[in-house]
């Protein structure tokens, strides 16, 4: 029966898989932001460079902000089956907002959609080009038959 054996760690940290590996996540947030931005009323980006910072700065707060709210709000995201996640990112999504100037979310509920969009993209685009993990290997077990000893 084949098997599959992880040659690295399961969750590495995001840091890990170059400069390539970083661009294309840029790349991927700056997509879903624009489309964020194309769709929810109430995200602005008064110009491209105040778009691309916000991409930017919202890439780096995922990157290094995010996993300690995740873990600073564990419980009230497992009381309310992951919804809390989604108000986590319109915050983190608002924090963007507050950081660059030119781009502006003009409330709650706008920045739930914008985050609820951009979340979707990514999640899509990344299965598709990023979090494929070459480093996994199937292996066939070979077993030896079992030794009889008394045949009788």
């Amino acid at each position: 029966m084949p098997s599959i054996r992880f040659a690295r760690a399961v969750h590495e940290s995001p840091f890990h898989g170059g400069v390539r590996h970083a661009l294309m996540r840029v790349f991927i947030t700056g997509i879903a932001v624009f489309l964020a931005i194309a769709m929810v009323p109430g995200l602005e980006a008064n110009s491209l460079t105040s778009g691309l910072a916000a991409v930017v700065v919202l890439t780096f707060l995922n990157v290094l902000l995010r996993p300690v709210l995740f873990l600073l709000t564990l419980p009230l995201i497992v009381f309310t089956l992951g919804l809390f996640l989604v108000v986590l990112n319109a915050l983190l999504l608002g924090l963007t907002a507050f950081l660059v100037k030119g781009f502006t979310v003009s409330g709650f509920w706008a920045s739930v959609g914008g985050a609820l969009v951009i979340s979707l993209v990514t999640t899509i685009l990344n299965s598709w080009t990023v979090d494929r993990h070459p480093h996994l290997e199937t292996m066939e077990e070979h077993r030896r038959p079992p030794k009889i000893i008394n045949p009788d």
